[in-house]
């Protein structure tokens, strides 16, 4: 077993060629509770038994590859803290997206009736019901797990969310929303990125959609007009190459005003169209 560092600059030298500076840094300070600055300014600061200990670690799981959300048990998401654990997709920049498009797209002095699609850790959910405070927000998952960890969020941050157990629209009821969004499962079932980079370590369910990965996004198009109500849209986010055929599930189930928006990388990232009012 490698000896354990003694000071800060210690630290920093074990994870040189091993990890990124920068995460070396941000794990001791989560072991020290020093800052940023303290860390850079005082390399011959001691380190307790415990921290030495409980940085390499980190260090070390880092280094076989487990992502750094895991290991720090949070990730930010439209400017929040939100806890997360193996049981949970990682949130991701890109998936903000849907939250701005729903603003968007929200009436003034309405109450709009939001349900969240495979919440996992509970990031749009909790969001939507911050960032619209009258909105009434519901959120699904079918894990259990990942249940508990959006309750706890949703806590932790002051949002009023309605969490049920489901699988996509089974247990929702009779209700209709506003806004149904989701980012769903999208990539393909053998794509030799499932075994590369954090994916490997975020849960299988989350990920991966049947051979073309569009199973999830065509069950939930086929199946949301039933729990809109009239005027109301749906938003998913899918991959970097599936907006043309996610167009066309929307337009396929009846959907108008049809339209993929680009994240900030320029990728059309979130597809989106709303249910038609009818004639009067």
């Amino acid at each position: 077993m490698a000896e354990l560092p003694a000071s800060l600059g210690e630290a920093l030298a074990a994870a040189r060629g091993r990890i990124p500076a920068s995460e070396a840094r941000m794990f001791l300070r989560e072991v020290t509770g020093c800052s940023a600055a303290q860390v850079a300014a005082y390399p011959e600061r001691e380190l307790s038994a415990e921290q030495a200990a409980r940085y390499a670690g980190l260090l070390e799981r880092r280094a076989a590859g487990e992502p750094v959300a895991y290991l720090l048990g949070e990730r930010e998401f439209y400017g929040r803290s939100f806890r997360v654990s193996p049981a949970v997709l990682i949130p991701r920049p890109e998936t903000e997206l849907i939250v701005d498009l729903v603003k968007a797209r929200v009436a003034p002095g309405t109450a709009p009736a939001v349900l969240d699609l495979g919440t996992g850790s509970g990031a749009l959910a909790v969001t939507l019901a911050l960032e619209i405070p009258a909105a009434r927000v519901t959120a699904v998952d079918l894990s259990p797990a990942a249940l508990e960890v959006a309750r706890g969020n949703a806590a932790a941050l002051g949002a009023q969310v309605s969490f049920v157990e489901s699988d996509w629209f089974a247990a929702v009821g009779m209700a209709h929303f506003d806004f149904i969004v989701s980012n769903p499962p999208y990539i393909v079932d053998d794509d030799p990125h499932l075994a590369e980079g954090d994916v490997r370590f975020e849960p299988r369910s989350a990920l991966a959609s049947g051979r073309s990965g569009l199973d999830d996004l065509t069950r939930i198009t086929a199946a949301a007009p039933a729990f809109l109500a009239p005027g109301g849209w749906l938003l998913m986010e899918h991959g970097y190459d599936q907006a043309e055929a996610v167009r066309a599930l929307l337009g396929a189930a009846g959907f108008v005003a049809v339209e993929s928006a680009r994240d900030l990388a320029g990728i059309e990232r979130v597809s989106l169209g709303q249910l038609p009012r009818p004639w009067c």
